[in-house]
């Protein structure tokens, strides 16, 4: 994790006048360990592989700490379940592009865009704070080659597919 987020973490803590715990930092380093979304579940999964006493309840109260110390934001990527992003802190104008036919998720980042909301938000009067932009679309490779690689494995792996 990198040390503005643990110093950013620590000092919110404090200001909140809780405890800095084993299992919070446990599910903390879990978050930052890698840019990727993920669900609450997907979390304990890999927070409890390292930290053995971590609840489900602890990792959802240590997600809204987080949220609300703005190190991690929530977006919604159409599936009907919350999903959190680590990385917007580097990148705070990005933009995602989601497969509906087998979940896979790319962030993209486009000048004409942050240019578009920057014009379309001065001229009804707001100042541009941050953007999002979610794109929902359909597999190109399912379309045109019949199968998709991220369709076979998030088929294998278990994972929720979004509703078309």
């Amino acid at each position: 994790m990198d040390a503005s987020v643990q110093t950013r973490l620590d000092d919110f803590i404090r200001h909140k006048k809780l405890r800095r715990t084993a299992q919070r930092d446990a599910i903390a380093k879990a978050v930052f360990s890698k840019d990727e979304h993920f669900t609450a579940d997907e979390l304990y999964e890999r927070a409890s592989k390292t930290a053995a006493n971590t609840s489900r309840a602890t990792v959802y109260r240590t997600l809204g700490l987080l949220v609300e110390a703005g190190l991690l934001r929530e977006i919604d990527l159409g599936d009907n379940q919350t999903t959190y992003d680590p990385n917007f802190l580097s990148k705070p104008a990005h933009n995602h592009l989601v497969c509906i036919d087998c979940g896979r998720v790319v962030e993209f980042e486009d000048a004409h865009i942050a240019l578009l909301n920057d014009c379309v938000t001065r001229r009804l009067g707001f100042r541009p704070l941050r953007q999002s932009l979610r794109i929902e679309a359909t597999c190109e490779q399912l379309r045109t080659k019949g199968r998709c690689p991220n369709l076979i494995a998030a088929r294998l792996s278990g994972k929720r597919l979004r509703k078309k």
